[in-house]
């Protein structure tokens, strides 16, 4: 497909209320007001594109990005390329799906490099996407996926830093630490610490979300099922 039939198809998906709810924010970004569930049906159609979806990038369209992230090849995505686009999200799901949400960079070959400078990096940005790529990797079956010493480290990490930093910020090490404490009962054990350390997070200003309590992730019955508790 072409930017212009990509573009031709976003409009037919548009959805009013997402727009009228996309045009109350501060965005500087046009958007067609289409969730994430239908966008990721509709770059499903679209299918892998690796120079396609850098054309999309380009769009000052916000789902236009989002579908440049789900159809990237990521064993063709350079470093190169990333610390370009780290440096243009536009915030919300565009970052969340960008480094987590079974994100195209998680399935990079240097994921683990990228979330280990991410996770330090002075860019508040760049460290929820590190935790985000965190999180992706605490999810992984597979044989390269980092053992569980690494995973302790990071949950060590999130203890010693986790209160000096921003709300946003706060919510993609939580993320991350649900991750990690749900794949390994050794970690679930020390996550669990941390997240009673953390207590819930108050991240909604409106007030219509529940505070984001991790503790409820790892001692809920999903965890003991998994672990042999229950």
């Amino acid at each position: 497909m072409t930017v212009t039939e990509v573009l031709k198809l976003l409009e037919e998906n548009k959805n009013e209320r997402g727009i009228a709810n996309w045009d109350k924010t501060n965005n500087t970004l046009n958007s067609y007001g289409i969730g994430l569930t239908q966008l990721r049906k509709l770059a499903k159609q679209i299918g892998r594109d690796r120079k396609l979806a850098l054309e999309l990038w380009e769009s000052d369209y916000y789902d236009a990005k989002i579908v440049s992230l789900l159809i990237d090849d990521p064993k063709l995505m350079t470093r190169d390329q990333v610390e370009k686009q780290v440096g243009q999200l536009a915030g919300g799901y565009l970052e969340h799906v960008f480094s987590s949400c079974n994100a195209t960079l998680a399935k990079t070959s240097f994921t683990k490099e990228l979330a280990d400078e991410w996770m330090v990096h002075e860019d508040p940005v760049r460290r929820r996407c590190g935790y985000g790529l965190l999180y992706e990797m605490s999810k992984s079956k597979k044989k390269s996926a980092p053992d569980n010493e690494y995973f302790l480290e990071q949950i060590q990490r999130i203890r010693e830093t986790v209160k000096d930093e921003s709300i946003p910020t706060q919510m993609s090490m939580a993320a991350a630490l649900m991750g990690m404490g749900l794949r390994h009962i050794d970690l679930n054990r020390a996550a669990l610490k941390v997240a009673k350390y953390l207590g819930p997070i108050d991240f909604d200003e409106r007030g219509k979300c529940d505070p984001f309590d991790v503790v409820k992730h790892l001692e809920g019955d999903n965890a003991k099922k998994k672990f042999g508790l229950i």
